[in-house]
């Protein structure tokens, strides 16, 4: 057995923050120790998708999975399950809600309803070793394609699919090249959009973590369908394990001839460069991020002309986000009717979500197109922790919006999500419960927007900070109901007519709150309260009788505005109470509250 052992450690960006280098190097010493490092080998994966519990070690043949491995448990570890095959138990994953503890991780139901096609290297393959892309058919797309079809053959393969692109537009990934290959020019290029910017995503960092050749290789795919020999990999800065990686990537690629010149002998030349973005949420827009590639401001262009005609130098351009590009080598791998057969109709294949908030299993996830939201949630998600009621569902980031309860059974796709008031976006899936103001959050994702603006259409500029000034005053108790119709004429009109995909999708987040919980925005407005007792000026905050008089809220109170005796009901005296929350946060019972009394919301 021992000569087919492999240990398997996380090395994604948050395992690697919590020590998952150090536990790997612990991991060589006690087997080393043991004279057991010529028979075993450890190797450092990309993220597994569990990414709250890590850092994580998965231990094959058996799939055993251990999570939340600190130091101090490697030579538990080594002595007790490598050395006499018997796991430790107290560190098995023991985080689904259907049984108590797992060894098998595609047992999991994290695991067990998800289907991986973008990710399927993600957390199984060391992604600084291009050997090990190559052992799972890696580079054999490319192969097939160079040598056995047309450009024109590869286009109509994708477009049979029914690929569409996992960036927030869901644009037929094959018509865009098709575009591109129509267009008569000397030089055309491919672009990788990793300018992953919604705030709490994280799919493409993942993806260019764990699998870096699979996106290489898709690039190489499409430049030889549309005609093009020169790609760029537009990343943010913030991303410096990927860019390693990446760079790495190209340098093993470059150094097997599988980029640069007379690929596969096939005569064709392909070569991939890095560029790298200062973290603009606007250059997520491709002609933004053309303009940052050229060395110009990120700016929106005008479109028409698209990039597939006039893009990067004024040349046409195709322009893919990470997660599109990851499906593209499977797709001449098992075959358009495979891909076409995952999904709905309209929405073939697999989407991959960044799930996070009020959530049991925070962490990476893809599901095939057509999964409904319930199913994320209190499946794959395990659910709302600390008993709490599930209130609303935010979808494509800042650009989304929020779906109710109501609608928990709808099948995800692109089209589905887009008549309930939200979008697909790049991934983002934030859970919020009871305790989630929503006019709080409608605020939280304008801010955001109004930050990243970059101010050339006065609807954007102007308009998103009009509301969010609006949003300020009703979060302070000073609205009234004719800032509500206010908000939502401002919404519809900068929707309208906003220059790039921002500012038609900034209001989304707004429009769908004030549709969804508009009694919670009047509650704000009319009663002067925050119903979930988040808004500062709106919250008060009272000892409830489940008290036990331990008197460390009075302790913890930097103002003395506590008052109470050992064992007995404290008191709050709201005039000396300054909101810090060091009151709720001491009591160990949760007899701190800042919801109004006798109030009904939605």
């Amino acid at each position: 057995m021992l000569d087919r052992m492999h240990i398997l450690i996380c090395g994604g960006t948050e395992c690697k923050e919590t020590n998952s280098l150090k536990i790997r190097d612990k991991f060589n010493t006690e087997l080393e120790r043991l004279n057991l490092g010529k028979d075993i080998k450890t190797i450092l994966t990309g993220c597994f998708g569990l990414c709250a519990l890590g850092p994580h070690v998965v231990i094959y043949p058996g799939e055993t999975l251990y999570s939340g491995v600190k130091l101090e448990d490697v030579t538990e570890i080594v002595e007790q399950h490598i050395a006499n095959g018997k796991p430790v138990e107290r560190l098995l994953y023991k985080g689904d809600f259907n049984r108590k503890k797992f060894r098998n991780r595609s047992e999991l139901t994290f695991f067990a309803r998800q289907k991986r096609i973008a990710l399927r290297n993600c957390g199984v393959i060391n992604p600084l070793e291009i050997t090990e892309y190559i052992a799972r058919q890696g580079y054999e797309a490319l192969g097939t394609v160079l040598k056995t079809m047309t450009p024109l053959q590869v286009i109509e393969e994708v477009k049979k699919s029914g690929l569409r692109g996992r960036g927030g537009g869901g644009f037929p990934t094959g018509v865009k090249w098709e575009f591109a290959n129509r267009q008569i020019s000397d030089q055309k290029y491919v672009i990788c959009n990793a300018d992953e910017g919604d705030p709490g995503a994280f799919m493409d960092r993942a993806v260019l973590e764990g699998d870096p050749h699979s996106v290489l290789e898709a690039m190489a795919i499409c430049g030889y369908a549309i005609g093009a020999n020169t790609g760029y990999i537009y990343i943010r800065a913030e991303y410096p394990v990927a860019v390693e990686r990446l760079q790495l990537a190209i340098g093993h690629a470059e150094a097997l001839g599988l980029l640069g010149d007379n690929i596969f002998d096939s005569g064709f030349n392909f070569k991939i460069e890095l560029r790298l973005g200062a973290g603009a949420f606007v250059c997520g827009e491709e002609t933004a991020l053309i303009a940052s590639i050229e060395g110009e401001r990120g700016m929106p262009r005008n479109k028409p002309p698209f990039p597939a005609v006039k893009g990067l130098f004024g040349k046409p351009t195709n322009v893919n986000n990470v997660e599109t590009f990851a499906n593209v080598p499977v797709i001449f791998l098992k075959g358009a009717d495979w891909f076409k057969s995952i999904g709905t109709e309209k929405s073939s294949g697999t989407k991959v979500f960044a799930l996070g908030g009020k959530i049991a299993n925070t962490g990476l996830l893809e599901i095939p197109m057509g999964t409904t939201l319930r199913e994320v949630i209190y499946e794959i998600g395990g659910g709302i922790p600390n008993k709490r009621e599930f209130k609303a569902v935010q979808t494509g980031g800042p650009s989304g919006g929020c779906i109710t309860a109501a609608s928990l059974d709808t099948p995800i796709d692109f089209d589905n999500l887009i008549a309930l008031g939200s979008m697909m976006g790049s991934g983002g899936m934030i859970i919020m419960d009871e305790d989630n103001c929503m006019v709080d959050v409608a605020r939280f994702y304008l801010e955001f927007t109004v930050d990243e603006s970059c101010g050339k259409c006065t609807p954007c500029r102007e308009g998103t900070k009009r509301m969010l000034d609006i949003l300020n005053r009703i979060c302070d108790g000073q609205g009234t109901m004719e800032d509500l119709d206010v908000l939502e004429r401002l919404g519809n009109m900068i929707k309208d007519s906003s220059l790039c995909g921002l500012g038609q999708t900034a209001p989304n987040p707004v429009l769908s709150t004030l549709k969804h919980f508009r009694k919670e925005y009047e509650a704000h407005v009319i009663d002067k309260v925050c119903p979930a007792g988040v808004c500062k000026n709106l919250t008060t905050y009272v000892v409830t009788d489940e008290c036990i008089g331990c008197t460390k809220c009075a302790k913890n109170c930097p103002v003395g505005a506590i008052e109470g005796t050992v064992k007995g009901k404290h008191y709050i005296h709201p005039e000396q109470c300054i909101k810090c929350g060091a009151c709720k946060t001491a009591c160990p019972v949760n007899a701190i509250s800042t919801k109004p009394e006798n109030w009904e919301g939605v």
